[in-house]
């Protein structure tokens, strides 16, 4: 009797399909061939496997990086995963870079990394313990050191470097400016405030203003939390995010100083919701190629028909600005943004 040999073939060719699925967040960087990639020719959004919030963007050893918040209740937040990439189609991703193991005084709420690079080193800033009052409870900012950007990290100081609730701003959402002059900056604030602080040139304290003073308030309107800060063509852009994180409006807005302390005036939103796309698009920062045009806008998002707070994902869409330096608004996408592989020209950029 003879045998058809068309559901071996099926089954067969199901087991390889099965073999070839990869997680395409842990998937790492084809070789160069020197032939153009036609399969993928955009990244697609989102761009991380998994539940991921807060990204912060930046620029290491030929090499594109974005450190997110582990998107899950607060006591499961006990750690941070990093991902890497030479082209921003192919993320590698590099596991538990920092945990609670590492920063004895932390034990929940590890949130809204910042990375900054000085000298060699690496330097990663992080919110932890969600902390409502200083006199009770020990949390707030924290920073951590490693020799490489993917780690691993150890804890710097052994304690928060702010742990004090000034101004009104919760202690979280951080983020690391370096300004022409040399001098560092810490921006951050939940709660509706907004802070700037001056850091220390090895990140293990504070340094005080002209004024005396340490904490200096620069809340913009509307600002509720995840400020950022870039400079271009001699102005300073203070960017947010406003309304409420677990909602559908969550979104970015910004304003342009003179100054890494402002005034800062809100001139509007730039990120928002797409209800054909994706909802809560917010808390974001910003990458800049060096020697380029290209600005690309890293944030996360909430899938359409998703009512899990916790059920954000991280995605990249291009920013550009028009002929006076504003921002135009930015449209998200499914798409995402063209394949770049980085020249030797851009090793370090934050």
């Amino acid at each position: 009797m003879s045998s058809n040999p068309t559901p071996r073939l099926f089954v067969f060719a199901l087991i390889l399909n099965a073999f070839t699925i990869v997680d395409r967040a842990a998937e790492p960087a084809p070789p160069p061939t020197g032939e153009p990639v036609a399969v993928r020719p955009r990244s697609g959004n989102p761009i991380l496997s998994g539940w991921y919030a807060d990204p912060e963007a930046a620029i290491f050893r030929n090499q594109y990086w974005i450190y997110p918040t582990y998107s899950a209740p607060y006591g499961q937040q006990v750690f941070f995963d990093a991902f890497s990439s030479p082209d921003l189609m192919y993320w590698t991703k590099h596991s538990r870079i920092l945990s609670t193991n590492e920063v004895t005084w932390a034990r929940r709420a590890m949130w809204a990394p910042a990375i900054a690079e000085r000298n060699g080193k690496y330097y990663f800033f992080f919110g932890a313990n969600d902390i409502h009052d200083e006199k009770k409870e020990v949390g707030g900012i924290g920073v951590a050191v490693a020799d490489r950007p993917e780690g691993p990290f150890r804890d710097l100081l052994g304690k928060p470097l702010v742990n004090e609730i000034r101004n009104g701003a919760q202690p979280i959402d951080q983020f690391v400016f370096h300004d022409q002059d040399g001098q560092d900056y810490m921006i951050y604030g939940g709660w509706s405030h907004c802070n700037i602080v001056r850091l220390k040139p090895d990140f293990t304290g504070l340094l005080p203003f002209p004024d005396g003073t340490t904490f200096k308030e620069i809340t913009p309107e509307h600002y509720v939390e995840g400020p950022c800060m870039f400079l271009k063509d001699g102005k300073y852009y203070l960017m947010w995010s406003e309304g409420g994180w677990t909602g559908p409006n969550y979104s970015v807005a910004y304003a342009i100083g003179s100054s890494p302390a402002g005034p800062f005036k809100r001139i509007g939103k730039i990120l928002q919701q797409d209800p054909a796309i994706a909802t809560g698009a917010g808390h974001h920062s910003v990458m800049h190629v060096p020697g380029t045009d290209h600005w690309y806008i890293v944030y996360h998002r909430r899938p359409l028909g998703e009512t899990n707070a916790n059920h954000r994902v991280t995605c990249i869409d291009e920013m550009h600005f028009d002929d006076q330096g504003f921002i135009q608004p930015v449209k998200i996408t499914n798409e995402g943004v063209a394949a770049l592989p980085l020249g030797t020209q851009s090793k370090t950029a934050k």
